[in-house]
């Protein structure tokens, strides 16, 4: 029975993205392998005749993501670009931890509109959160997509300066930073965060050049 149902998850998933959201071949490609992926890893993998034995975990990692997504979106108050579709399915992947699949929806986005700086900023941090937090040049090169698409709009190197930091290149972070903060309005909403997080920044480079 749980087969049936993971098959049909799974072909309802295609249709709905091949054709109610009309998504182009070479994405239909790459969304349907990824289905087949966990189809793969389903059959060799699951145990749906085992008893559940639930736990709360440690710590929950999706929550963290999904305070990423939601600080991307409401940073400055307006979007980076219109609202579409692929957007709303790339969130929702993204906000419970499927990175990869995340970062093949916002493609999408990317190939219906190579201007739409919201979907190419949404990639580079998923593609990030892929890596673990380590900044790649596939992440790197969304950024600098993201920055073209919106030159004027703070995310793209709030958010790229966060993943330097994370990736141990503290002062091309804070460089990133206080170039951002020089740039803001005296009343952007985003200075105080900025500052503050400018602040934490100093005082890892000030202990690290201690040790």
């Amino acid at each position: 029975m749980s087969w049936i149902v993971a098959l049909a998850l799974a072909l309802v998933a295609f249709l709905a993205i091949a054709f109610l959201f009309k998504a182009p071949a070479a994405t239909r490609l790459a969304v349907g392998a990824v289905l087949l992926l966990g189809l793969a890893g389903y059959a060799l993998q699951a145990r749906p005749g085992l008893a559940g034995a639930p736990k709360a975990p440690a710590q929950d990692p999706a929550n963290e993501t999904a305070a990423m997504v939601e600080a991307r979106q409401e940073l400055a108050g307006r979007p980076l670009g219109p609202v579409n579709r692929w957007m709303v399915i790339g969130d929702a992947l993204a906000r419970h931890g499927q990175f990869a699949d995340a970062a093949t929806v916002y493609l999408g986005a990317v190939e219906k509109n190579s201007r739409d700086g919201e979907a190419w900023l949404a990639m580079a941090n998923a593609l990030v959160a892929h890596a673990d937090g380590m900044l790649t040049p596939a992440a790197v090169l969304a950024f600098r997509k993201a920055g073209e698409a919106a030159p004027a709009h703070p995310a793209p190197p709030f958010f790229y300066g966060l993943a330097l930091a994370q990736s141990g290149e503290l002062d091309q972070a804070r460089d990133v930073w206080a170039s951002l903060l020089r740039a803001s309005p005296p009343d952007a909403p985003w200075r105080a965060e900025l500052t503050a997080r400018l602040g934490r920044l100093d005082q890892l480079i000030r202990m690290r050049g201690a040790r």
